[in-house]
């Protein structure tokens, strides 16, 4: 599936294998089955913006395993470039997920990715620059940052990218991958000036600015560097905020199922908002949707939903900018 073309988003990050219980409302010993999916936040990402219909393509690492297989052709079938996820012999195996299922708000998630994974052992001379720089979005999230080498081959694409617009960096804090809340502070401090755009839930934003009130939180991200901030908050929304303009937008209502999946659902929405430069508010509203609809769904990637899934519950939404 590769071609010397422009993509639209490279993504860069965590992939590997979702093991969701088919058994809802007990605890992770007393699930009998389960299913099993694609997983992991970059790939997530990289699925919902293949389903807006735009070319992608990810970069990361599995194992030279039966999982890191699964992860290539689930990959391939879902529409994303995989060429450049690569097969590591000798080292950890493919990253394995668990998760519990209390809706509407309890999801309870475990990483089998210890001490490393595949994807945190990419290098910077492994990477693919020129596709990195040459894409129209570059997507990154604060996991990679973690671990070296692949905190130094997030740095060496940044600036390949030389914060070029839209290159974005998903806040997507996982306490587990850091040896504590500080440490994963100064790294995303020292990366929010090498991106445009910064996308994160409140704790997210806060563990990256210090500042727990949303307003201050995306205040102190446009201070470090970046010309859009974009703050989820649940049920109450979203805000986005650039150098010149505030917005709020309200939550799409929706019975959820399963809410993994969601930010990235609306993370990958957001990206075709940008890509098509429609303004922010419709921007956030059609992300809003799009979460609101894989929280309804049980699974994560194959969930995610298409262009026309999404326009057609925002027939009901109005904006400030009329119909859609």
């Amino acid at each position: 599936m590769t071609s010397t073309s422009t993509y639209d988003l490279v993504a860069i990050g965590r992939v590997g294998v979702d093991l969701y219980p088919l058994q809802h409302g007990v605890p992770l010993d007393e699930v009998r089955t389960f299913e099993k999916f694609l997983g992991g936040s970059a790939a997530n990402v990289s699925v919902a913006v293949v389903r807006h219909g735009r070319r992608v393509a990810l970069v990361s690492a599995v194992a030279d395993d039966a999982f890191g297989r699964f992860v290539h052709r689930e990959l391939l079938q879902l529409g994303v470039d995989d060429a450049h996820v690569q097969t590591l012999s000798g080292g950890p195996p493919t990253p394995v997920t668990f998760c519990e299922i209390f809706p509407p708000d309890s999801f309870p998630i475990w990483f089998y990715r210890y001490p490393t994974a595949p994807d945190l052992l990419i290098t910077a001379d492994s990477i693919p620059l020129q596709a990195i720089r040459q894409a129209r979005v570059h997507w990154s999230t604060a996991t990679g940052l973690s671990q070296e080498p692949s905190r130094a081959a997030h740095h060496a694409a940044w600036e390949e990218r030389g914060r070029a617009p839209l290159t974005v960096l998903d806040l997507d804090y996982r306490a587990m991958f850091w040896p504590d809340r500080d440490e994963a502070r100064r790294r995303v401090r020292d990366a929010l000036g090498k991106v445009t755009v910064a996308v994160g839930n409140a704790e997210e934003c806060e563990v990256a600015t210090g500042e727990s009130d949303p307003e201050r939180a995306a205040d102190r991200l446009l201070e470090a560097g970046v010309e859009l901030a974009v703050v989820k908050l649940g049920p109450r929304g979203v805000l986005a905020v650039t150098p010149s303009e505030r917005v709020s937008v309200g939550p799409f209502p929706v019975r959820v199922v399963n809410g993994l999946g969601a930010g990235d659902a609306f993370g990958g929405a957001l990206v075709h908002g940008l890509l098509e430069d429609w303004d922010l508010e419709r921007a956030l509203h059609f992300a809003n949707v799009a979460g609101a609809l894989v929280a309804g769904r049980f699974e994560c990637s194959t969930a995610m939903p298409t262009t026309a899934e999404v326009q057609e519950l925002l027939s009901d939404v109005e904006v400030a900018d009329g119909a859609f």
